[in-house]
């Protein structure tokens, strides 16, 4: 249990740091920014279900008894993950950004990532609960789609009207809360080893949700037919990665 403790925490660490990267994405020009933006969330898209459907969903539909429990918690997963979003982005405000007026976007957008790195914890360490190389893979496939998304709510806090140091220190503060979530999974996991059976299957259905609801339509932004054919690689490179991981079980 040391080494699952060591190795979870380990991992939703990297992860956290992973919001710095907007300190990175300052030097870049905003188109080149964007370009890269698209190919990142196509590896990210592919990773996340790769992992799913590779890493997960093997190890959630094992016992042939709990199969018509585990459907329904990856139905669980999705309907939460699209619950969460209506909830959390549902005000919008037509006022300018300034320093003394920030949108509300930057607030909701605070709020949403928050609970969203939680859950990224309680991901991490149910999958490091099953075993350390589960563990390892779908925690990859998070920091992939950490950093697409980091840099997008950078951007969204700067253009909210926040500044760019106080915008890279909330952005900081929020992923912090993945450790949170990771520790509190790994006290209930020790005493409820049930929990896993559960936190599995939703975790499935998080990452179809957010590749299928929130990064296809972003790629599928893109009309360029060179550049539609190269974010299609970058997806198949994303589900490679995680096929290339099953070695490791």
């Amino acid at each position: 249990m040391v080494q699952t403790w060591f190795a979870a925490l380990l991992g939703v660490i990297f992860v956290s740091l992973i919001s710095l990267v907007g300190v990175f994405s300052l030097s870049l020009q905003y188109d080149r920014l964007r370009k890269s933006l698209l190919y990142l969330v196509s590896f990210a898209a592919g990773a996340m279900l790769g992992d799913a459907f590779l890493h997960l969903m093997p190890e959630a539909f094992a016992d042939p008894q709990t199969l018509t429990r585990a459907a329904a918690m990856v139905l669980v997963g999705i309907v939460l993950f699209f619950a969460l979003e209506k909830l959390l982005f549902w005000r919008h405000c037509h006022l300018p950004s300034t320093e003394q007026h920030k949108h509300p976007v930057g607030a909701i957008n605070l709020v949403s990532d928050g609970i969203h790195n939680f859950l990224d914890g309680v991901i991490i360490a149910g999958s490091f609960l099953v075993s350390v190389p589960l563990g390892i893979a779908t925690t990859i496939a998070v920091i992939l789609h950490e950093i697409p998304q980091e840099i997008g709510d950078f951007g969204i806090l700067l253009t909210a009207g926040y500044t760019k140091k106080k915008a890279l220190w909330f952005n900081f503060l929020t992923a912090c809360l993945a450790i949170v979530g990771t520790i509190v999974t790994l006290v209930i996991g020790e005493r409820v080893a049930a929990l896993v059976q559960y936190l599995v299957p939703i975790t499935i259905g998080g990452f179809i949700y957010i590749a299928a609801a929130d990064l296809i339509p972003e790629i599928h932004r893109e009309e360029h037919t060179g550049r539609s054919v190269l974010q299609f690689s970058f997806l198949l490179i994303g589900i490679g990665i995680m096929a290339i991981f099953l070695l490791l079980e």
